[in-house]
């Protein structure tokens, strides 16, 4: 008999450098930062990142419009003329470690969407041994472009 619970599909896991190579070079490819607001805001964000939050604050629950948002993001860059469709872009996630992001990218793979990716490392890596991040991988620690307000 066949485990169906672990019959799922997972995210493509990226580099940042190769996120970020991908974004910039396939036209086809959309960047999502789904951290919570405050962190896009506040520490940073990849530049040219679309901002969908998985989960927010205050409640920190599931966004339970997370896919239909990315379809709608998608949907209306195809109306500005970019050459992108839900069955064909390449979907790239980006969280702050890479946790998030892959739960996310499950998400999506479920409800159909096309090639599916997540940063890994995430925006700012794991903590090192003094408890902080950026110090030993992620988008930031890797010196790619971000901003923050």
């Amino acid at each position: 008999m066949m485990n169906t619970q672990c019959n799922f599909k997972l995210p493509t896991p990226l580099s940042p450098d190769k996120a970020w190579e991908m974004a910039l070079a396939e036209g086809n490819a959309i960047l999502v930062d789904i951290r919570a607001t405050m962190e896009y805001l506040f520490v940073g964000h990849p530049v040219g990142a679309i901002h969908i939050p998985w989960m927010d604050e205050p409640d920190w629950v599931v966004n339970p419009n997370f896919v239909s948002e990315v379809q709608s993001e998608i949907e209306q860059l195809a109306r500005c003329g970019c050459r992108v469709n839900s069955h064909e872009t390449g979907i790239i996630l980006v969280c702050r470690s890479g946790w998030r992001s892959m739960e996310a990218g499950r998400a999506l793979l479920a409800a159909g969407l096309g090639e599916v990716y997540h940063v890994w490392e995430g925006f700012e890596g794991e903590l090192d041994e003094n408890g902080h991040r950026s110090s030993m991988g992620g988008w930031r620690y890797c010196g790619l472009p971000w901003e923050q307000c």
